[in-house]
Parts: C-alpha cells; structure tokens; sequence
C-alpha cells in the first residue's frame, strides 16, 4: 500500500513539474481550451470561460495514468 503511494506522489509531482514549465515558458497546447463543448461567452463587460469538455479529457486521461501506475 505504501509503494503504491509512493508511485502516485511521484507521479503526481513530475506532472506538477511539468505543468509548472509549461506555465513558465508560456508553452500553447493546441486546441486545448477550445474545443467543442468548451464554454465562452463574451459580453460587453463579461467574460466566462468554462473548459469543460478539456477537464473531462484532462480527467480521462490523469485517470488512465493512474491505472497504468497502479498495475502489478
């Protein structure tokens, strides 16, 4: 049980390092954030932005990480 939480922290933190460059260097990961099923609206002084079918992709794919790391 402690080994598999010990991969799941690991894991964890090079996915957070990862996300932190990307972040640094202004790194543009195509389609992400506009894909269908995604919300926006704009309106004269109003802007809300809802990702929502990037989290859903952004959770299937996290989830399969996971399985893959979880495996014996």
């Amino acid at each position: 049980m402690a080994n598999l939480f010990g991969r799941v922290l690991i894991i964890s933190g090079v996915i957070l390092f990862l996300i932190g460059i990307m972040l640094v260097f202004h790194v543009k990961i195509p389609y992400i954030g506009k894909l269908p099923g995604d919300i926006y609206i704009k309106k004269e002084n109003f802007t809300f932005y809802f990702p929502l079918m990037s989290s859903i992709i952004f959770s299937i794919l996290f989830s399969f990480i996971l399985w893959l790391f979880s495996k014996k």
